[in-house]
């Protein structure tokens, strides 16, 4: 389903926004990002997960005045971290170089206005003017309608739904596919559409070909119940 964007749904639903954003080494990404937080309306609680970065990803994010802890590596253990301090009704998962739009906040509480909606995400627009960049936003949207969400697409949880279904696993990959099945036994999900602008930089400086034929890999080993600790070894580390 669509999210609901009134002015009337979004003054049912203000709450506070708990902003969880995961971070490994990202020194280059994350002000950028912090700063698109900042610019967004409402009333938000900004909580960066590190995992022990040495490039200063925790200096940067400590002068941008948001709340900051500690936690091992691996985006489902720091996520789960975030989640279990959050003060929110509801959470929004970004990744360390995912920008929201300046109304991101005001679209999730819109969407959650919905009693039925326990969660969802937003499309998505990859950066830069590769292929890869132009490929990817163009093929988000048909995974969206195989049932597959990513959490480069920023998605978010009613707080009270998170909860419910004891939150993201601390697995190191795959993690959102995970939470979203499970999410799926307790309600609905909405997509908002507008996007959050993502970072092709996985794609940068190697070949597109091969590295997309590696994430599908990785994907079918996942569906034959490949455990994610094991799939993790062949994935493709980013950052430094």
């Amino acid at each position: 389903m669509r999210a609901d964007f009134t002015p009337q749904a979004v003054l049912q639903a203000i709450r506070l926004v708990s902003v969880v954003i995961p971070t490994l080494n990202e020194a280059e990404a994350i002000g950028p990002t912090l700063g698109a937080v900042a610019r967004m309306r409402g009333d938000l609680e900004v909580i960066v997960v590190d995992a022990d970065s040495p490039d200063g990803t925790a200096a940067i994010a400590r002068e941008h005045g948001v709340r900051l802890i500690a936690a091992g590596p691996g985006r489902g253990a720091q996520m789960r971290a975030g989640a279990a301090i959050a003060r929110g009704d509801a959470i929004w998962f970004l990744h360390a170089d995912t920008h929201p739009p300046v109304d991101g906040a005001e679209r999730v509480l819109a969407a959650l206005a919905n009693a039925e909606v326990v969660g969802g995400n937003f499309a998505v627009h990859f950066d830069g003017v590769r292929t890869a960049a132009r490929f990817l936003t163009w093929f988000y949207p048909q995974l969206r309608l195989l049932g597959l969400i990513y959490g480069d697409s920023a998605i978010f949880v009613r707080k009270a739904a998170y909860d419910s279904i004891g939150g993201f696993r601390p697995l190191p990959l795959f993690e959102d596919l995970d939470l979203i099945k499970r999410l799926r036994r307790h309600g609905r999900l909405a997509h908002v559409p507008v996007p959050v602008v993502s970072s092709s930089r996985r794609f940068e400086n190697r070949s597109f070909a091969g590295a997309f034929a590696r994430a599908a890999a990785l994907q079918i080993l996942y569906w034959l119940r490949v455990p994610p600790r094991i799939l993790y070894r062949f994935y493709p580390q980013i950052r430094g």
